[in-house]
């Protein structure tokens, strides 16, 4: 039986995707369909038929799963941010925790492997302290919002339900002093239009909000007008500008200019207090961020006398967070603005143990190594494309006794502890999954490795 785009079958959905998407198998053949779930019997629509497997949209859920649920947002099943609004939030820490376990087994090719239970949100709403909303024109005039899942078709949304409930004020007065100034909105095709994007920080512990515009100019003229209608908001401390006039989809550029209040805002982790900048990554659920490093100092069980290398360390987050337990905490990050910021911080918050340097992991670390430095216990933070193998290769020839890996993409994870348990050297002792990113299908995980025969 071949499989038309177009038709209608009536499939029962057995598992879910990568990306929170049911799975549904019609006479062996693979069906993707968005917001479905286990268990549930629905119509499908077949969108687009591959060699090997499809993908369908749901027009009937003729058998719905218990867990299913009504999203409180009107945006959900079209944003592409919250895929899994529609499941029970008790049921999405399930299918989380689950798909951790099962990359493990699979990917990494571990079998008696046991996966802590996950850690959750009692409220997994109003998270957010950071939102990026693309701005478009349609028919109707501007449009702000987020993108469809796997495009760049805007969907309007101007009160995100995991953002801040500030959001939506800020986006009014910038959509009025769009009209106002008769400033359109880019547009991608063409490569016209000024104002790209809207980027909103928001310090969840210390209320200050950085409005940032990001736009298609080498400069702003109507920064006066902007300051006037942001100003009055309670809580911004810091509007900027960035500017990027590449024709691509890449959201941020490389300049940006500070035009009222701050070049930052700050916010905490635990006792610990960041200057945060516009193009600084910074953990977006500071609830949960204090929950996960606090796990990789269990992990770590520091003494006090431990040397740390912190791969990936960004703004210096882990980084300063070990370096109160620990000798000595060295920082590695690519991106030089986050070392500045790293550097800052531990000033700010009067860490003298902790040392960072810019540049890639695979070039620094073997240059520390051979400068005598011995690393006790090794901390990756890696991006969602993991490690590269030349820096797992040099952990496994340095030897710390402890590898403490922190991942937002727990296929990649499995791929490096693969390489990383290779030599029997070392073993994993723990996997906790952190919920950071609750609705969506992104799931944290911290893995503690310890080295065998000490």
């Amino acid at each position: 039986m071949s499989i038309n785009k177009n038709e209608i079958y009536t499939i029962k959905i057995t598992d879910i995707g990568t990306h929170g998407e049911g799975i549904g198998k019609i006479n062996g053949y693979t069906l993707f369909v968005k917001n479905t779930l286990p268990e549930e019997e629905v119509k499908v629509l077949v969108l687009k038929v591959g060699k090997s497997y499809g993908y369908g949209k749901v027009i009937e859920i003729i058998k719905p799963s218990p867990y299913r649920m009504t999203p409180p947002c009107e945006a959900a099943g079209k944003c592409g941010g919250c895929t899994m609004q529609h499941i029970s939030y008790t049921q999405q820490l399930c299918l989380k925790q689950n798909k951790v376990k099962q990359n493990i087994i699979r990917i990494g090719g571990f079998k008696d492997i046991d996966v802590l239970p996950i850690i959750g949100m009692e409220d997994p709403f109003r998270y957010r302290n950071k939102a990026q909303y693309p701005v478009t024109k349609d028919k109707n005039g501007i449009k702000i919002g987020f993108y469809s899942l796997g495009s760049h078709k805007a969907i309007e949304c101007n009160d995100c339900l995991i953002g801040s409930s500030k959001n939506e004020e800020i986006l009014s007065a910038i959509k009025s002093f769009m009209k106002e100034n008769n400033i359109a909105a880019y547009d991608e095709e063409t490569g016209k239009g000024l104002v790209r994007h809207i980027l909103i920080r928001e310090g969840s512990y210390t209320g200050e909000i950085m409005v940032c515009l990001v736009i298609n100019a080498a400069r702003f003229k109507q920064k006066k007008e902007l300051i006037a209608k942001l100003d009055k908001i309670n809580g911004i401390v810091s509007i900027v500008i960035n500017f990027n006039t590449k024709k691509n989809n890449v959201i941020m550029g490389e300049r940006c200019e500070t035009i009222w209040g701050n070049d930052y805002i700050t916010d905490k982790i635990g006792e610990l207090t960041f200057k945060i900048s516009a193009p600084s990554f910074f953990q977006v659920n500071p609830i949960q961020t204090y929950k996960l490093y606090s796990k990789v100092l269990e992990f770590a069980n520091l003494k006090g006398s431990e040397t740390i290398i912190d791969a990936y360390c960004g703004i210096g987050t882990i980084s300063l967070f070990l370096a109160g337990n620990a000798k000595k905490v060295y920082g590695v990050e690519i991106i030089d603005a986050a070392i500045e910021n790293a550097k800052e911080n531990a000033k700010l918050n009067n860490i003298e143990n902790a040392e960072f340097f810019a540049g890639k992991a695979e070039n620094i670390i073997p240059t520390l190594y051979k400068e005598g430095i011995s690393p006790d216990i090794m901390v990756m933070d890696p991006p969602r494309k993991g490690c590269d193998k030349s820096l797992l290769e040099l952990i496994l020839s340095m030897k710390p006794k402890k590898i403490v890996y922190v991942s937002c993409d727990s296929a990649t994870l499995s791929r490096d502890l693969k390489i990383l348990c290779s030599t029997d050297e070392y073993k994993i002792e723990k996997v906790q999954p952190v919920d950071m990113f609750p609705h969506t299908y992104h799931v944290e995980t911290v893995c503690l490795l310890s080295k065998q025969n000490l």
